[in-house]
């Protein structure tokens, strides 16, 4: 487990030999179709048997309001995820997309509801910006639900080019962002 994102951790590949840098990477996770609480547990289960991810952290199951969908979806279960991997930024971003689909995501407008999203919000200090990837999300910044999960597990926090989550927090409204006490999701 790496304490932050670092290029100079490595881990060895035993098979070839090759060695591969360890990245701390930040996963949003969301439903609001369904059995929401279900359906985060089922891609934390799928996050922990990836092969060559380690889940370090899970956040809390916060309640929050939709943020920029059809006015008539439901409230989100969300969930923050802190993972150590040595995947490639893409190969993970295909894993995130397979969780989806196996949970029955449908692509259709944007900000449709959904029963699984699984969003990579940063990935060690790496910056993307082509058609299949962004990163960092490139509205983590603004988004309640996932910087109070994510402050929670990981206070040092940092999205590259934004600042530190609880700086970042400051400036958003976390009024409809609610922690369910009775709801947890375990490894």
């Amino acid at each position: 487990m790496t304490e932050a994102p670092t290029p100079y951790v490595l881990d060895a590949d035993t098979m070839t030999g090759g060695m591969r840098p360890i990245r701390q990477a930040v996963l949003s996770l969301g439903s609001n179709l369904g059995d929401r609480h279900g359906k985060l547990q089922g891609a934390v289960s799928a996050l922990e048997d990836t092969p060559e991810v380690t889940v370090v952290a899970i956040s809390s199951v916060y309640e929050t309001d939709p943020v920029d969908t059809p006015a008539d979806s439901g409230k989100f279960l969300n969930a923050v995820v802190l993972i150590d991997t040595t995947l490639t930024v893409h190969t993970l971003l295909d894993r995130a997309l397979a969780i989806e689909d196996a949970f029955g995501r449908e692509r259709s407008e944007p900000g449709a509801p959904r029963t699984l999203d699984v969003d990579l919000i940063v990935v060690g200090p790496r910056v993307a910006d082509d058609e299949s990837l962004k990163l960092p999300h490139p509205r983590a910044h603004e988004r309640g639900f996932v910087l109070v999960p994510w402050l929670e597990i990981d206070p040092e926090g940092e999205i590259p080019g934004r600042g530190f989550v609880a700086d970042l927090l400051g400036g958003v409204d976390t009024k409809g962002v609610h922690k369910r006490e009775d709801l947890e999701i375990i490894l």
